[in-house]
């Protein structure tokens, strides 16, 4: 409900009137085109676990000194060289809840920078379209940071005095499912907040124009697993003597796209159920075109994972599909095995609506939008998985698009500018206030 979002509702109080009125889009544009570009392309970090890891420390740096101007103690926690999380402290005034508002410093690696068409061939270049900023990290996730460090400074030049602690974290390797970011603060540093929001995407838009944001009040778990094909060599001009291992790999992936998981449904569903996607294909080897390949090998993701599916679940179902298929095709020599390196990750049980900080994003998203959000289950990975899986309540909520585009990414400025304001009456409303 665009026209309502982008006005300031009426029963604000003088304080969050002037908490308000310092969100501005030129405010945002400010802070996302710093962000944006801070440390890159070093953070990027492919899911791939034989990749290498990225390295966050430009943008932690960056981040660093715009927290400690709005007089935060801040500490650069590492648990790999070159990949510090950023852990901002605010201690309010009088005693209360610790919040915690949460972002990531890695993204996903740009590709080929000739395919950004939108930013002039730099994908780290933020480039304005109308309503639209592009560039990589705009939607995933510089441009909800720079919500998070815009509410707080917002509130910071106000002269509010909260009650309770605010907490800026902002960790390294989400695109990896968090060993050294949030996995290493919670499990290594135990760091614990009373509650805990995400600043990821969330954002929807209808084909009539209509948009706003959900609430992702769970998420999605994700899994990898390699497929290997055997056969038996021979020369190309005879395939009828030999067994083709990509020919049989061929065989098992249609399969595998159309397979059902044993799951029970959750109380709300994510984007999609649990389904695999096939990531990667290889087969036959350099310099020996004169052959048909005798191995070939596949990554599925598995995704759409919801509570009470396991490692184990998941393997027993992907083992019923390859034995179904050797009872069909009688040389068939298929394996199965988790992908070297990678985690599982769960899904997550739902937080409860009633609860904050649930409760007071809903409250604060009512008015500015004049209606309530919707609650949903996240399919993509972030990092509200790792708090929520150790107790934490936590939910993820921003202005990007859920299932941004891969390519010319871009984010939506007039839904940051409004989430923005939700977060800042978020926080007032929990952490309470005087002036």
């Amino acid at each position: 409900m665009t026209a309502r979002a982008e006005t300031l509702p009426d029963d604000l109080s003088p304080l969050e009137a002037r908490v308000l009125a310092a969100i501005t889009e030129q405010g945002w544009l400010d802070l996302a085109c710093t962000l944006i570009p801070a440390g890159q392309p070093e953070a990027e970090n492919p899911l791939d676990p034989d990749e290498p890891p990225a390295r966050e420390e430009g943008a932690a740096l960056v981040i660093a000194q715009i927290l400690r101007e709005m007089d935060f103690a801040v500490d650069l926690i590492a648990k790999r060289e070159g990949r510090p999380n950023v852990v901002g402290t605010l201690r309010g005034a009088s005693a209360g809840p610790t919040l915690l508002l949460n972002d990531h410093l890695d993204t996903y690696p740009a590709g080929e920078w000739s395919a950004w068409t939108m930013t002039g061939g730099h994908p780290f270049r933020p480039t304005r379209h109308g309503d639209k900023l592009y560039a990589r990290g705009t939607s995933d996730t510089r441009g909800n940071l720079a919500c998070i460090l815009l509410a707080v400074r917002a509130i910071r030049e106000a002269g509010v005095k909260l009650g309770g602690r605010l907490d800026c974290v902002f960790t390294v390797d989400e695109e990896k499912n968090g060993p050294d970011g949030s996995i290493f603060l919670l499990d290594d540093k135990g760091y614990k907040a009373d509650y805990t929001i995400v600043c990821e995407p969330t954002g929807w838009t209808r084909k009539d124009g209509t948009w706003g944001m959900g609430i992702a009040v769970a998420n999605c778990g994700n899994f990898l697993v390699e497929i290997e094909t055997r056969g038996l060599k021979t020369h190309l001009w005879r395939p009828d003597t030999g067994v083709n291992a990509v020919a049989r790999m061929a065989h098992l992936l249609t399969r595998f796209e159309t397979m059902t998981f044993t799951h029970k449904p959750a109380p709300r569903a994510g984007g999609t159920p649990p389904m695999a996607a096939v990531l990667r294909v290889g087969g036959g080897l350099k310099r020996e075109m004169q052959f048909t390949p005798d191995i070939c090998k596949a990554v599925l993701a598995i995704v759409g994972i919801v509570p009470g599916m396991t490692r184990e679940s998941v393997m027993a179902d992907i083992q019923t599909v390859i034995e179904k298929a050797k009872a069909e095709i009688p040389d068939l020599v298929a394996t199965a095995r988790p992908y070297p390196g990678a985690l599982f990750v769960d899904g997550t049980g739902e937080q409860v609506p009633e609860e904050n900080p649930t409760a007071a994003l809903i409250r604060g998203y009512e008015r500015l939008f004049g209606e309530p959000p919707a609650l949903y289950r996240k399919n993509a990975f972030n990092d509200t998985i790792r708090f929520s899986e150790r107790g934490h309540k936590a939910i993820t909520f921003g202005p990007g698009e859920d299932g941004w585009a891969p390519v010319n990414e871009w984010i939506h400025i007039p839904k940051a500018v409004a989430a923005t304001r939700v977060l800042a009456l978020t926080i007032l409303d929990i952490l309470g206030t005087r002036s």
